[in-house]
């Protein structure tokens, strides 16, 4: 199905097009925008709410501003379907996320127009800083730099450390605030109420405009009177909202708040903006999933609903006819109440992914015990530190992508002290569509480098339940990682008897032919495994099969007995080679004597970009089949190596 754009979108081919339009014409531009991201998106799927915010400013800032010359980055880039269908990419929106596709996120490789790439969040400032000062060095001081960032990921210590430094550097930036207080899950914390006060004290409000209609009547009287009204709204910020304001502190000029939904006030005020040099920060109110009622009332369902009837708001799901296994991250939310039911020491932590990682069915149930931190990794490893040194057994649930953000904290606050610390690495391996901003490639590398942690992966749902309970245990008082993916697991009744997993264990899956190949896998991927030992069986090759469950500490036993069974092994990880669980037993053999070939399955060395899970599982060939082809060949040179040895 072909989504048709109105007439005055079917025109713009680049922001040189939009700047043709009479400003009046924007209001009906931004319409035509709006439904044709709510046409696309119900048809083809994607991030949703987030775009649907910031039609308004998007239209204002191309029409304003001249990009690709005035670089403007997106934070995170959830909300930027409406700047690449204006830059020229409207054509290609339905391959937006697909195999192959467009981006879901901003890319420089992509288009000139993304001067950033994003998919992390509290990113813009630093990086728009960045080039300001770049645009300084080399003299262009007609270059504007727009930083576009929502009051979630403001929540960032990283963001406040570019305000900050932005503070002092002078140099000519604007900071967006999005302020729509949401990120994917309603924000929270000091910020937020900060915010809040800010844009619904009415007082502050009207004495604000009514000083401004002052200011505009004497403005032809020359510039005092505006440096006089601003020390005089700085006086009232402080006095009607009983605090100084936070960004001018940062020695930011600071404006607003503004109706972020009203394009042609957006237009005025950035061409007033535009000509006040150094920091500046413009705050817009907007509503997330703004012109469509749904979206509006459940902003977090609308973050990315998949496909949809636009009509109705029915989200098309499967209805399948027999029970389906549940998501992993599901069973991660449901274990999580079992174990604190039974255990009053367990407590939940995550970094504003309640919904994500379906801790929010703790925090439902004990909301004393489960806390949403916001978006700050950082402080979430550090603050589930704080909680075990009280004794207590803290469960950190972080995308395994996002934990890189919080690595010095695993290291210096939880390992070096030895502390009993649970990490949950939610949409580990290949996220699918989000692509590589959010593939979880490297946790199994650059936990297991790390001493005293456990580093482990489940292989199933009843796994993922066991592991969890084992990391609970005294006996295990360390800092504990276990890893799984995004999507659904392989058992649809896994409501099983929580048990002890001896740590550093394996388990057989299938005995293969003494003097053949075994199959070594980790985590949910060795479910390919069993079905390329089932292809392979039928034709003839009876591979084996171990479920290894610990990158760290290996199950040293498991592979002498493997090494003396079998002649060459194959290893399977949906993580990046260098540095892998394939890594590990290449060590354990070298370093223990063992001579035999290894050929190793996973992530390869460079950047994989978007697509289904399974498409990029056959893309790097650790799917059934690459895994059944990667013994077929192993087992002929075997083969072949035997005969050259009778000939000889």
């Amino acid at each position: 199905m072909i989504v048709e754009p109105g007439p005055l979108l079917a025109a713009i081919d680049s922001p040189d097009d939009l700047k043709k339009l009479a400003p009046e014409q924007l209001v009906q531009l931004s319409t035509e925008l709006r439904e044709f991201i709510i046409d696309s998106v119900s048809i083809y799927g994607g991030h949703f709410g987030a775009s649907l915010g910031v039609v308004e400013l998007t239209v204002a800032m191309h029409y304003v501003f001249n990009t690709p010359y005035d670089q403007l980055v997106w934070d995170v880039g959830h909300q930027a379907y409406g700047h690449k269908i204006l830059t020229g990419r409207r054509d290609k929106f339905p391959t937006n996320r697909r195999y192959h596709g467009m981006s879901g996120f901003p890319k420089r490789s992509e288009s000139e127009y993304d001067a950033f790439g994003v998919g992390h969040s509290s990113t813009s400032i630093g990086a728009a800083l960045g080039m300001a000062v770049a645009s300084d060095y080399k003299g262009e001081k007609d270059r504007q730099h727009i930083a576009v960032i929502g009051d979630g990921a403001m929540t960032a210590g990283m963001a406040f450390e570019a305000l900050n430094h932005a503070g002092v550097a002078n140099s000519n930036l604007l900071v967006i605030l999005n302020d729509n207080c949401m990120s994917i899950d309603p924000n929270v914390g000091a910020l937020k109420e900060y915010l809040t006060d800010i844009t619904t004290s009415r007082t502050y409000n009207k004495v604000r405009d009514e000083l401004w209609n002052v200011l505009g009547k004497l403005s032809k009287f020359g510039p005092n009177p505006q440096h006089i009204a601003r020390k005089v709204e700085a006086a009232m910020k402080a006095t009607l909202l009983k605090q100084s304001n936070l960004f001018e502190a940062l020695k930011f000029r600071y404006f607003g708040p503004v109706d972020g939904h009203d394009v042609q006030h957006l237009v005025t005020i950035l061409n007033d903006l535009k000509t006040i040099p150094g920091p500046k920060i413009l705050h817009c109110v907007t509503v997330k999933g703004k012109g469509y009622a749904l979206a509006e009332k459940d902003q977090t369902l609308w973050h990315a609903p998949g496909l949809f009837d636009k009509i109705t708001g029915e989200i098309y799901k499967k209805t399948p006819d027999k029970p389906q296994p549940p998501k992993y991250q599901d069973v991660f939310g449901h274990t999580m109440v079992e174990l604190a039911e039974a255990n009053p020491k367990v407590m939940g932590v995550t970094p504003a992914m309640p919904s994500g990682s379906s801790l929010n069915i703790m925090m439902a149930a004990m909301p004393d015990r489960a806390f949403d931190v916001g978006i700050a990794e950082q402080h979430a490893v550090t603050f589930s530190a704080g909680l075990a040194t009280q004794g207590l057994v803290p469960f950190c649930n972080i995308y395994s992508s996002f934990m890189q953000r919080g690595y010095d904290q695993v290291v210096h606050d939880v390992a070096l002290q030895n502390l009993h610390v649970v990490f949950c690495l939610d949409r580990a391996g290949f996220a699918g569509a989000d692509g590589p901003t959010h593939h979880g490639c490297y946790d199994l590398a650059y936990m297991r480098c790390i001493p005293n942690i456990v580093v482990s992966a489940p292989m199933n749902e009843q796994e993922l339940r066991n592991l969890m309970y084992t990391a609970t245990l005294p006996e295990n008082a360390g800092p504990f990682s276990i890893r799984y993916p995004r999507g659904e697991g392989v058992m649809p009744q896994w409501r099983t008897p929580l048990q002890r997993i001896a740590i550093g264990t394996g388990r057989v899956v299938r005995e293969g032919e003494e003097g053949g190949v075994a199959i070594l896998s980790i985590g949910h991927i060795g479910n390919y495994a069993v079905k390329a030992t089932e292809t392979l069986r039928a034709e003839g090759l009876d591979a084996g099969h171990y479920d290894m469950r610990f990158c760290k500490p290996l199950d040293e036993e498991m592979l002498r007995d493997i090494a003396r069974r079998y002649r060459a092994i194959v290893t399977v990880e949906d993580g990046c080679l260098p540095g892998g669980f394939g890594s590990a037993v290449l060590e354990f053999l070298t370093d223990h004597g063992f001579h035999l070939p290894v050929r190793r399955l996973g992530i390869p060395d460079r950047v994989v970009e978007h697509g289904t899970q399974d498409e990029l599982y056959k893309e790097c060939g650790f799917d059934a089949a690459g895994i059944a082809a990667a013994v077929r060949e192993m087992s002929g040179k075997l083969a072949t190596d035997a005969l050259a040895t009778v000939l000889r």
